[in-house]
């Protein structure tokens, strides 16, 4: 996956099809040259059992498929906090992600969108 400008694959969602990649077969590279710090949503998602290596700060390789587990995790952008929701919902057992207002930012009321949609997914207050 080669994250670029239009008409490749957006950087926004790179954080996204990372995710993707621990559930596909075999491998998975990974490229995004035009940021650096894309990939801080990795150290969330290993703790979830993915199997990611980041050779470098523009490139990752994501083995599959890996089943993901429930954990609490931190979500430290918007892009990142995006895919950890995807995450979660891959992940059996409960999964709790902290600092989830960075993801309001760009996408309001996600939990009530994915709701409507069947997932299982809950807002609840810092500290409870």
């Amino acid at each position: 996956i080669d994250a670029r400008i239009y008409p490749g694959i957006p950087t926004d969602d790179q954080a996204l099809f990372g995710v993707l990649a621990t559930q596909a077969e075999g491998e998975t590279l990974v490229f995004d040259t035009l940021f650096e710090g894309r990939f801080n949503y990795v150290a969330e998602i290993e703790k979830m059992g993915a199997t990611v290596k980041v050779l470098n700060p523009h490139q990752a390789v994501f083995s599959g498929p890996t089943p993901l587990r429930g954990e609490t995790i931190t979500s430290y952008d918007l892009r990142a906090g995006a895919s950890l929701i995807l995450a979660a919902l891959l992940a059996k057992g409960q999964s709790v992600i902290k600092e989830i207002y960075q993801v309001d930012r760009g996408y309001e009321k996600i939990e009530e969108r994915l709701q409507k949609l069947g997932a299982d997914i809950q807002r609840v207050p810092e500290g409870e």
